[in-house]
């Protein structure tokens, strides 16, 4: 379904969890961050401007602004820039990915959070885990390429799912035929995403006839 140009969608989106300074590896610092109790806060408000061309740019890129919570850098520290995309290709096969990454200042320095979720269908019915666990590394400097200074892992929780869901606006819609078009034009566009990473396991388990029923 093709939607009117300049039809564009928002929504809001908060993940944290266990993150420490000092650690290189995400499942190290996650660790870490459950020792010394320090937790890391993404918040993201992402935007879409175009749904066609975000649905038929092979990257699937949009625009993510917010700020970030880490108690021994600050909080409500403001991104001023950042990377988005949603199943974007990676060099993995069978393997797509969303990417998060946030540039902000702290302490009179530059760092650049880069985190990306791993959507893939491994043994085992990991869709869950898979959309909503952010591999996080911490580097200093204005991109990734700078040294890593911190690492964790951050999640999107249950609740933090329907949160989600309730902050879902469109852009640039004259009606409500327009606002239905572009949810569903983003609805079909996600299923059809996770579709195609774990057909292995609907048909394997059987679960897309119990929806279809």
């Amino acid at each position: 379904m093709s939607t009117s140009p300049g039809l564009g969608i928002t929504f809001r989106e908060t993940m944290a969890g266990p993150f420490a300074l000092g650690a290189t590896d995400p499942k190290d610092g996650k660790a870490r961050g459950e020792k010394a109790r320090t937790t890391l806060a993404m918040h993201a408000a992402v935007t879409v401007r175009d749904l066609d061309r975000f649905v038929q740019d092979p990257g699937h890129q949009g625009e993510i602004a917010g700020h970030i919570d880490f108690a021994p850098l600050g909080t409500n520290l403001p991104a001023s820039r950042g990377v988005f995309s949603l199943f974007s290709p990676a060099d993995r096969p069978k393997t797509k990915l969303m990417v998060y990454e946030r540039a902000f200042r702290a302490g009179g320095k530059d760092y650049y959070l880069a985190g990306r979720k791993e959507v893939r269908d491994d043994t085992g019915p990991d869709l869950w885990a898979d959309t909503t666990t952010l591999y996080a590394t911490l580097h200093e400097g204005i991109d990734k390429s700078g040294p890593t200074v911190g690492a964790g892992v951050l999640t999107l929780g249950a609740r933090d799912l329907v949160r989600l869901l309730k902050t879902v606006d469109v852009t640039g819609a004259n009606s409500m035929a327009d606002r239905a078009r572009a949810i569903s034009t983003f609805g079909k566009f996600f299923t059809g995403q996770l579709w195609d990473s774990y057909k292995g396991l609907a048909l394997g388990t059987g679960w897309w006839r119990r929806l279809s029923n």
